[in-house]
């Protein structure tokens, strides 16, 4: 089981970022020996599911996707996300996700594109840093106190833009700001040119369990704007789905 462990940090590692890693870059992420994580690389090419290109790094094949694939289009929660997802992308005519909050990421589980706005490919099982993301800092809000000082307490603030937060008190007034309006905006911190909106999904009894958003591009739609057209489809959306759930 140890092996399975280190295996499944190892698949982890890789995310749209760092696509290609090295031996020496995986144990340094995983804290795994460099003896150890040879071994989880050997098996995983012999699977099928890692290659190295090279010779020195390597890089995720598609058929690491069956690992997750059969749990995200089987949840009931992918299922009917991806249709209201589809529904509201036909309204507002641009990009609709839906994520749940995994570790420190957000995880997408649906999601509707109208246009590339991003560089990297975002689609299902897409892992972006939760603190990040509009639909992260939303998911973020609703963790208890001691919990949500935990997560800052070991998140790992990087530059994407000029405008991302720089600092972990920075991050604690966006969170607390999405808490108290019940949505979050991210205006370009992830990506120039990416501003998007995310609200929360409860289930019964209130448990906020995903994020919703909605992407735009910052050329054509403003922030004023966000909250005028597009929060208000986004609110009815979520809460249609809530009630699903």
């Amino acid at each position: 089981m140890l092996s399975l462990a280190r295996g499944l940090e190892v698949l982890n590692a890789f995310t749209p970022q760092r696509q290609r890693l090295t031996i020496s870059q995986l144990s340094q992420k995983t804290q795994i020996s460099r003896a150890a994580v040879r071994r989880c690389l050997y098996t995983l090419a012999t699977l099928g599911m890692v290659h190295s290109p090279d010779g020195r790094s390597y890089e995720l094949l598609p058929r690491v996707l069956t690992v997750g694939f059969a749990y995200l289009a089987g949840t009931p929660l992918a299922k009917v996300a991806q249709t209201a997802l589809d529904n509201l992308s036909k309204t507002l005519n641009h990009s609709c996700s839906v994520a749940t909050l995994d570790g420190d990421n957000v995880l997408y589980i649906a999601r509707t594109a109208v246009d590339n706005l991003m560089s990297i490919d975002i689609g299902r099982g897409s892992r972006l840093p939760a603190w990040a993301t509009s639909m992260g800092r939303v998911l973020l809000s609703a963790l208890p106190e001691e919990e949500l000082e935990i997560y800052l307490g070991r998140a790992k603030l990087m530059r994407y833009t000029q405008h991302t937060v720089s600092s972990v008190a920075q991050l604690r007034e966006e969170i607390a700001r999405a808490r108290r309006q019940g949505y979050a905006i991210n205006d370009q911190q992830l990506e120039i040119g990416l501003r998007s909106v995310a609200v929360p999904m409860l289930a019964r009894g209130g448990k906020v369990v995903a994020a919703m958003n909605v992407g735009v591009p910052a050329a054509e739609v403003s922030v004023a704007e966000i909250r005028a057209s597009i929060l208000p489809p986004l609110r009815r959306a979520a809460a249609d789905l809530s009630m699903s759930l």
